[in-house]
């Protein structure tokens, strides 16, 4: 650890700008933590676009109760039967969009606790990067849900559930900015945040998956003892790591998307462990884990792209802006 009067000088050397290398890599708001930030935003909306289809399906097991669960290529030709092409790409634009706005916040504020760290001396590690990226999590789930539950909204407008009470429970809106409107004058401004603690809880899914990520990374980059992987270890990287966090906090995602949909009243009007228990009781354990497949197929491989894509980008902008990329310490 740096001693006191070391990280006094680096501090003053941000603030004042007289060590701009250093400004540039590790100060607070540096040039490298808005490149990490707009490479994770670009690697997301990149990422979602290729395997959307997969999410349409995973939206549609978690909510429709009345849709049989069957294997996911099954699901995408069913909604193609009934909705044609356009049903399983619904809702894409706003997901995109809410995609990169909640992962530049994302990005961009754990680089921000990162850097704040790495100016006070600590180096980091697996515990480290696992309390940052929970705490980026829960910024992230307080600034963006509204976002979230907009476009869960729009990705439903249209489709034929076969939850006919859902169905009749459908309501029209005109892009991302009409429904918030809409949500806020007939349902109250709070119905914004609806799925906001499940969501919080989940920030535990980003947070295993960062730090199982970068652990993974850190170790690669030691044994090959370069800055830069090949594009099939990142991707092979994020799909380790994104499978062990999906796994461990699925029937959340569940209760979470369930809430952020606002189809069912009773629903809405119950706490967290209350709609878990009702769900169960209702349909069995078995609901908890409905559409799991697509989940870990759609959110596996849309990580596992979405990182390849962030460090190349990041790795790019970084050699473009003369920075270099620091090699992982043992």
């Amino acid at each position: 650890m740096l001693s006191a009067s070391s990280v006094l000088n680096n501090i003053s050397a941000v603030l004042t700008g007289t060590d701009q290398d250093y400004s540039m890599t590790h100060s607070v708001f540096s040039y490298s933590n808005l490149v990490h930030a707009v490479s994770g935003a670009v690697g997301s909306v990149v990422a979602i676009t290729v395997f959307y289809p997969l999410d349409t399906v995973r939206t549609r097991l978690q909510i429709d109760d009345h849709r049989k669960a069957k294997h996911t290529h099954q699901i995408c030709a069913d909604i193609i039967k009934e909705e044609g092409i356009s049903g399983i790409y619904r809702g894409w634009q706003s997901l995109a969009f809410t995609q990169w706005i909640s992962n530049f916040v994302y990005f961009y504020i754990y680089h921000i606790l990162q850097s704040s760290l790495l100016i006070l001396g600590f180096s980091p590690g697996p515990v480290t990067d696992l309390h940052l990226a929970f705490v980026a999590g829960v910024v992230n789930v307080l600034t963006t849900t509204p976002l979230w539950v907009a476009n869960t909204r729009l990705k439903l407008q249209g489709a034929k559930l076969h939850t006919k009470v859902y169905e009749e429970a459908e309501r029209k809106y005109d892009g991302i900015l009409d429904c918030l409107m809409k949500i806020v004058k007939q349902e109250g401004f709070w119905s914004l945040w609806n799925g906001t603690a499940p969501s919080i809880l989940l920030a535990a899914n980003p947070a295993i998956h960062f730090m199982v990520y970068e652990s993974l990374k850190r170790y690669f980059q030691r044994i090959f003892n370069t800055s830069e992987l090949s594009g099939l270890l990142y991707f092979v990287i994020g799909a380790i790591a994104k499978s062990i966090a999906t796994s461990s906090t699925y029937p959340l995602q569940v209760i979470q998307s369930r809430l952020r949909a606002g189809l069912s009243k009773a629903e809405k009007a119950q706490s967290m462990i209350q709609n878990i228990l009702y769900l169960v009781k209702q349909q069995g354990i078995g609901a908890l884990y409905k559409g799991m497949e697509a989940k870990l197929l759609q959110t596996v491989l849309t990580a596992a792209l979405m990182f390849l894509a962030y460090e190349k980008i990041a790795a790019f902008t970084f050699r473009l802006m003369g920075m270099q990329i620091p090699i992982a310490k043992p």
